[in-house]
């Protein structure tokens, strides 16, 4: 009876452990609003959060992160964009939509309107913000669980906003409940609504921002704002034609340099982005030919530093390259796609620089002369995307029955991205006897159909309702189980009792 009760405990363990494993890789359930989570990241941008891989907490959080530590929901960004049915291919334009998440191959982000994203890019950089066309994305996305406003009014960053048909109205005007307001290219409300519970209660009409004195300024705009921004344009070297106050292709060809120079959505249109022309350090329009020319006096006193060994020490700390353990950015990705190229890495990149990314490494330094540290600085990065870089050598396996396989110490190890650790080979097991091998087959086959079972192996991607079905699942493999093991303990008991009775 005691072996009874050591091998049930066996299979309760097994399952409490499966338990534990299928709880920690589901998603909980997302909440909050799409204007909420642009907040929420323009907060974490402002503050001047840390980016630590894993990290889900204010203050301290990675790409994937940043969205779940406000929503909650999918923990990963491929679960948390291939999981929304809202997701469209980011190419001309992007919807008038706060909260849009962002997404290119491991790696997410944040829209907070205007043309503009938050992300936490890495250890080096931190969480960034920058226009949604410098960064690559390819996808934006609704956040799974996140809900986005259809109609009305709502307050972000200070100003107000109205949406109209699930996107936020920018360059026009409205009469909302008898009100006239005008919207900004940004989308701005130039005056505070007067509920902001209104409703579209009128037709719309294009904005004329002829001699209006708030608003985007645009082609066909008149006034002394244009003036104003003429001669700041003209003082800066982007405009040479005269201050007359009209808003014609000049004006507009000279204020889309301005933005390209300041890596702005270039639109030719003077909204929120005229606040950084009017900044003390807006830069001056320079030619390509002056660009040029500064570039070369730069280098050539580079050159002068080195030739005299009074190179700047911050100059050398911006050339260094040094990628390892717990790093995270687009060239660790560029990096393992060439490592899974050459064969010393399998699996799919993830930008993330894993274990297994450093055995990969130090495969590759080893094959081909480097000194193997697992760390990709400047010297194994220039030859690990060289024409001469020596791929991985491949060796066919001859099993045996009678003999372990080994591995050739000058062979390069060829690492797996989804593996955290080695693992050693397991001692030798004690002889079972014939209840302890019915009971560990059955126990196996029963753990092996539910981890073999897609909602387990889909983790992070499988929903609440998923895993309610799994457990209940679980559940019944449990009892059958039980009632199996119990069944053969009883007629083995009944026979011994037997056997013992007409002895």
């Amino acid at each position: 009876m005691k072996k009874f009760k050591k091998i049930i405990s066996i299979i309760m363990i097994a399952a409490v452990i499966a338990s534990i494993v299928a709880v920690s890789t589901v998603s909980s359930s997302a909440s909050g609003t799409g204007v909420g989570l642009a907040e929420w990241a323009l907060n974490a941008y402002y503050s001047k959060w840390s980016y630590v891989y894993g990290g889900a907490t204010p203050g301290a959080v990675d790409c994937s992160g940043l969205i779940y530590s406000y929503a909650g929901g999918y923990r990963v960004g491929d679960a948390q964009t291939f999981n929304s049915d809202y997701r469209y291919s980011l190419s001309g334009s992007i919807p008038n939509i706060h909260g849009l998440g962002l997404y290119k191959p491991g790696h997410v982000g944040v829209y907070v309107g205007n043309g503009m994203a938050v992300d936490a890019r890495g250890t080096g950089y931190g969480v960034c913000y920058e226009s949604v066309w410098s960064h690559g994305w390819t996808q934006y996305f609704k956040v799974p669980g996140v809900s986005y406003p259809d109609t009305g009014w709502v307050e972000f960053d200070g100003d107000y906003y109205y949406y109209e048909n699930g996107e936020y109205l920018s360059d026009t005007t409205r009469t909302i409940d008898g009100t006239i307001y005008t919207f900004a290219s940004s989308g701005k409300s130039t005056s505070s609504p007067s509920s902001s519970g209104s409703t579209d209660s009128a037709s719309s009409s294009s904005s004329d921002s002829g001699s209006n004195d708030t608003g985007s300024l645009k082609k066909g705009s008149s006034g002394s704002r244009v003036e104003k921004l003429q001669q700041r344009l003209l003082d800066l070297g982007y405009y040479n034609g005269t201050v007359d106050g009209d808003f014609g292709e000049a004006t507009e060809t000279a204020f889309k340099l301005f933005q390209e120079k300041m890596g702005l959505y270039v639109d030719g249109v003077a909204g929120s982005d005229a606040d950084y022309l009017y900044a003390d350090d807006a830069p001056a329009y320079q030619t390509a030919e002056e660009e040029t020319d500064e570039e070369e006096t730069i280098t050539s006193e580079k050159e002068d530093l080195a030739e005299t060994g009074a190179a700047d020490e911050e100059d050398e700390e911006a050339s260094a390259m040094s990628y390892t353990v717990g790093d995270y950015s687009d060239d660790i990705y560029q990096i393992q796609e060439r490592l899974i190229g050459l064969g010393y890495l399998e699996g799919e990149a993830d930008g993330e620089f894993g274990d297994m990314t450093a055995v990969a490494v130090k495969g590759f330094q080893t094959a081909n002369g480097l000194e193997a540290t697992g760390i990709v600085e400047q010297t194994t990065y220039d030859k690990l995307f060289s024409d001469e870089a020596v791929a991985a050598k491949k060796e066919e396996a001859k099993p045996d029955e009678n003999t372990a396989v080994t591995a050739d110490a000058n062979t390069p190890a060829i690492a797996n991205t989804s593996n955290n650790a080695v693992q050693e080979a397991p001692a030798k097991a004690a002889p079972k006897t014939d209840i302890e091998k019915d009971t560990t087959e059955l126990s196996s086959k029963s753990v092996a159909a539910v981890t073999d079972n897609s909602l387990f192996k889909r983790g992070a991607n499988a929903t609440n309702f998923e895993f309610l079905i799994w457990l209940a699942v679980m559940i019944v493999v449990l009892m059958i189980t039980f009632a199996v093991v119990y069944a053969i303990e009883r007629k083995k008991q009944r026979a011994a009792y037997r056997a013992r009775r007409f002895q």
